[in-house]
């Protein structure tokens, strides 16, 4: 059971120039308003505050209530944007060089540009990802070497496990998978264990294996009408009562459906199963956002039960690659985590407690 980890909450020079002194992802969270009637927004923090990742105390007691509820590890995002340009590395560097906390984890490069998209300004480039070629290849896998000779990296086979976000944006995926393998031959390690994120034909990019992004987007709008009409009913009152149209609303998609539409959908070979508490990106997008509106522990029982059957019948002879995926952890701006908030505590952490016992 592998939760995505952000970051983001911890303030960084190019934030402050961008957004303003001192922004973090807590400064969207706390803007949030709700959009529509029963929207459920904002989400607050309850256990752990408002935190701020540069704190030893912080990272350890996420740590600590992971382990305590069945997570067996993080999926730190890692960002490199070529020529050696990082941000956010602080928290993951601090975790490697203290050996605290004593958590499973491994990396998943969000190998993307950042923009503006989400505040409003599309086409403002804050960030370019760049692949400058084989030596910053090489410079990004021995900028990581640390990372994967620690005890706490996880291995699928003896291999690290290294996801990429988007691998269909390399120049050459397959190069750069190639070229990380032989380096890891080179310096002892039994291999790379790669997991395309978001793409299903993972083998063309080099990889081993594949989860999926957010599947949600997938879903027909008109199949969920037809099953919900009571919630597309919803809406319709939304629409009248406002006297505006669905354009001028986020989209919104019944989460009962999205587990619904989880349930029938295949794994394919070498796909690990993702899991989603709760999706909604208006603290960050406002109006362009998406909703999955309705999310309950119930409901994400249902869905971490699907998972854990469909991972069980796929790798019933390889335990160790029996990887299910939530995101995320603290993806506080996407309303998007297992980390308790005031309006349902630790609900979501019981259900994932239970199941697995």
């Amino acid at each position: 059971m592998i939760a995505f980890y952000l970051p983001q909450f911890h303030p960084i020079p190019e934030n402050d120039a961008w957004w303003g002194k001192g922004f973090t992802e807590w400064t969207n969270v706390t803007k949030a308003k709700p959009l529509f009637d029963n929207h459920y927004q904002p989400h607050l923090p309850a256990d752990l505050g408002y935190y701020d990742l540069r704190l030893t105390e912080a990272r350890q007691a996420q740590a600590d209530l992971a382990k305590s509820y069945g997570i067996e590890g993080f999926c730190y995002w890692h960002y490199w944007f070529g020529n050696g340009k990082r941000l956010l590395e602080r928290p993951f560097q601090e975790v490697l060089k203290s050996g605290e906390p004593d958590l499973g984890f491994f990396l998943g490069w969000a190998n993307q540009t950042w923009s503006g998209i989400w505040h409003g300004s599309p086409d403002r480039v804050l960030m370019e990802q760049t692949y400058p070629g084989e030596k910053d290849y090489e410079e990004h896998f021995y900028y990581l070497l640390n990372a994967f000779h620690d005890e706490r990296y996880m291995t699928v086979g003896g291999k690290k496990i290294f996801l990429v976000y988007a691998p269909q944006l390399l120049p050459d995926s397959k190069a750069f998978t190639d070229q990380w393998r032989r380096l890891a031959e080179k310096e002892g390690l039994k291999g790379i264990h790669f997991i395309a994120h978001g793409v299903a034909d993972y083998e063309k990019y080099g990889c081993d294996a594949c989860v999926d992004n957010a599947p949600f987007i997938h879903m027909p709008q008109r199949r969920w009408q037809k099953k919900h009409p009571k919630f597309a009913r919803v809406i319709d009152n939304i629409k009248y009562r406002r006297r505006i149209s669905l354009e001028r609303l986020p989209t919104i998609h019944s989460y009962a459906e999205f587990v619904d539409f989880i349930k029938h959908r295949k794994l394919r070979n070498n796909e690990y199963p993702i899991i989603i508490p709760n999706w909604d990106n208006t603290p960050r997008a406002g109006l362009n956002g998406f909703v999955l509106h309705g999310s309950t522990p119930e409901l994400f029982k249902k869905m971490l039960k699907d998972a854990v059957n469909k991972i069980d019948a796929a790798q019933a002879e390889d335990p160790e690659n029996k990887l299910i995926f939530i995101k995320a952890w603290n993806e506080w701006a996407e309303s998007n985590h297992l980390e308790p908030d005031t309006k349902f505590g630790h609900a979501y952490l019981e259900v994932i407690k239970e199941v697995l016992q």
